[in-house]
């Protein structure tokens, strides 16, 4: 359910690793709490084939909820950016992808934090350039932090607000400084993991514009085709300065890689199927259940992969824009809640593929349960004045029903819920005391979603909610999600491993005032705010999962979501033309960037 901005958004955001000790001196990596996994003259990941052959292409689908984009920059508010744009940039350090908190050098020959965690150098490799040849130094570090403060995606206000400067002490030396109190995360999620943009480049070019010429970058990849909407073309570029280096050996092996977009999921599997492209992800649980009973499955040209996922499952749900007034009493909230069966949609639609998802850190130690703990009461007890009593009860699960697809229980009390805050019935629609109606509105672009939806709408209506599916292009949906100009929509978004300051940008109060935030359901919460700087400030994996536990019941018990479902593995259907490694990377897929393209297997495809 993402769209393609907020893909590209949370390779920076999302996937980056947060250091919270100061590194002994300069270091090859930095990690959050312990030591790193791989030494110095380490050769590569554990999850690679090192001698993978170069070669072949892989062609999947873009998967975004709009089918479309019009822009290859990926940094700025406007626009909708082509998939696979990271594959153009490098950063100062990359990812260990079986590691939940630890990234190894890249541009970055070294990072050094220093001890009291106000500022945070790096040295450069002499070697590092961009895809025209010109070298990459510090100054293009240092470019990059200020184009996208000054002039990038407004999320990006949020997350670099605390580097109070950004130096360059020599051409291969740069060095971040630090303000405020909650700096762990600086380090990595700001410094180490940007994309590097040339000063040069866009010193004849505006950035803060959307366009499709292809952007000067310094990764694994360069664009080579593509048609606005339909597909988007990546070579492999053989001269890549970075290649040859530990972090990169036995990964980027394909020599082209190409996304397919259709705006329509059942167009893109028949598309699939038909041969037209590779590998796709399947999301639709129908789908992977009946769509595939073909020949080509049957005969095993076509694989049905599982491939397990232990990263947090995140947020997925119908999430409730509370910056309207007829979504701002929290009881209202609760009584669509109760209105959505979760058991009759899995039977019914999912094929029981999925878990009811009740937390806001699904599928990790981080998600609360039960009471607090002592720690936990540590946290919250100093804001119990503006708490609820039930953050101080059982954290909040989602209510079963009897899978008949209108529990009259959990309708009831959903009315009752409505009355509470003021919503009674009046001519079999629930109004408030000015004779207001209450009409809420669920806003997609994806007629698949229209199904799913049939049974929620038929119970709300049930209980007097006047309710409308309203399914629109994808450029109006863009504009009026970035405005928050909706009352409830449909999304999904991860989390880290190690959760920090990215946390303001889907639950703190400045990002509910910033356009074009994850905020969509607008949580203005001084406890809420107060938790996430706990967790920022976490200096051991015991006082995150305190702090991330204490502050997921918090977000719970004020119902700011009817959660989705979930699943702890991807579902996976490729053409049989693929090698991959014998090691999958624990937290990440591994697909384009470790997988490769099998000669010999193709060859037998092609011949039945």
């Amino acid at each position: 359910m993402h769209n393609r901005k907020e893909a590209a958004l949370l390779a920076i955001f999302l996937v980056a690793a947060p250091m919270g000790a100061a590194a002994d001196g300069p270091r090859h990596g930095l990690s959050a709490f312990g030591e790193l996994k791989y030494p110095a003259d380490f050769k590569h990941f554990e999850w690679v084939n090192p001698d993978a052959p170069k070669g072949g292409r892989l062609a999947t689908i873009g998967v975004a909820a709009r089918g479309t984009f019009d822009s290859f920059n990926a940094y700025i508010l406007k626009g909708d950016p082509a998939q696979g744009l990271e594959y153009t940039f490098d950063s100062l350090m990359t990812r260990a992808y079986d590691e939940p908190d630890a990234v190894y050098g890249l541009v970055a020959a070294s990072g050094e934090v220093a001890p009291d965690r106000r500022s945070a150098t790096f040295r450069l490799r002499a070697e590092a350039k961009f895809a025209d040849g010109s070298a990459l130094t510090a100054d293009d570090v240092a470019f990059t932090f200020q184009i996208l403060k000054d002039k990038g995606h407004p999320l990006y206000r949020v997350q670099l607000r605390d580097i109070a400067k950004v130096e360059v002490l020599d051409p291969l030396t740069v060095r971040y400084t630090f303000t405020g109190t909650e700096t762990r995360d600086l380090p990595l999620v700001v410094a180490a993991m940007l994309p590097i943009l040339s000063k040069a480049y866009y010193a004849t070019r505006e950035f803060d514009q959307t366009t499709l010429e292809p952007p000067l970058g310094s990764g694994p990849y360069r664009i080579a085709d593509y048609k606005q909407g339909t597909f988007v073309s990546y070579r492999r570029r053989d001269d890549y300065w970075a290649k040859d280096l530990p972090v990169n050996r036995g990964r980027f092996n394909f020599d082209e890689l190409r996304f397919e977009y259709f705006r329509d999921r059942t167009a893109g599997l028949e598309s699939f199927k038909a041969g037209d492209f590779d590998l796709r992800e399947e999301f639709t649980a129908r789908d992977w259940a009946t769509g595939y009973d073909i020949p080509a499955v049957k005969q095993g040209r076509i694989l049905l992969l599982t491939l397990p996922d232990e990263s947090p499952s995140g947020a997925q749900g119908f999430f409730l824009n509370t910056r309207r007034a007829k979504l701002a009493d929290v009881r209202v909230r609760q009584a669509l809640d109760n209105a959505f069966d979760f058991e009759w949609t899995n039977r019914n639609i999912f094929y029981d593929l999925y878990t009811r998802t009740e937390s806001f850190f699904e599928n990790s130690d981080l998600k609360a349960s039960g009471k607090p703990s002592a720690a936990e009461l540590a946290l919250l007890e100093p804001l119990r004045g503006q708490l609820g009593p039930e953050v101080f009860a059982d954290a909040y699960k989602p209510p079963v029903s009897d899978g008949s697809g209108q529990d009259r229980r959990l309708l009831r009390e959903a009315g009752r819920l409505l009355g509470e805050a003021g919503w009674q019935i009046k001519d079999g629609k629930r109004v408030n005391a000015k004779g207001e109606a209450l009409e809420l509105e669920f806003l997609i672009t994806d007629p698949a979603f229209e199904r799913i939806l049939a049974g929620y709408v038929k119970n709300l209506q049930a209980i007097g909610v006047q309710t409308s599916v309203r399914r629109i292009d994808a450029a109006q949906y863009e504009r009026r999600i970035k405005s928050y100009d909706f009352d409830v929509v449909m999304t999904r978004y991860s989390l880290r491993l190690t959760p920090g300051v990215e946390l303001r940008a889907f639950w703190g109060s400045e990002a509910a005032k910033t356009d074009g935030s994850y905020n969509l359901a607008g949580i203005s919460d001084a406890a809420i705010d107060a938790l996430i700087a706990k967790v920022t400030e976490a200096n051991s994996r015991d006082e995150l999962r305190t702090a991330t536990r204490a502050l997921d019941r918090v977000l719970r018990a004020g119902h700011y979501w009817v959660s989705h479902w979930y699943r702890p593995y991807h579902y996976i259907a490729t053409w049989d033309k693929f090698g991959r490694p014998g090691v999958k990377p624990r937290y990440e897929r591994g697909i384009i960037h470790t997988w490769w393209y099998d000669a010999e297997r193709a060859a037998k495809l092609k011949a039945n």
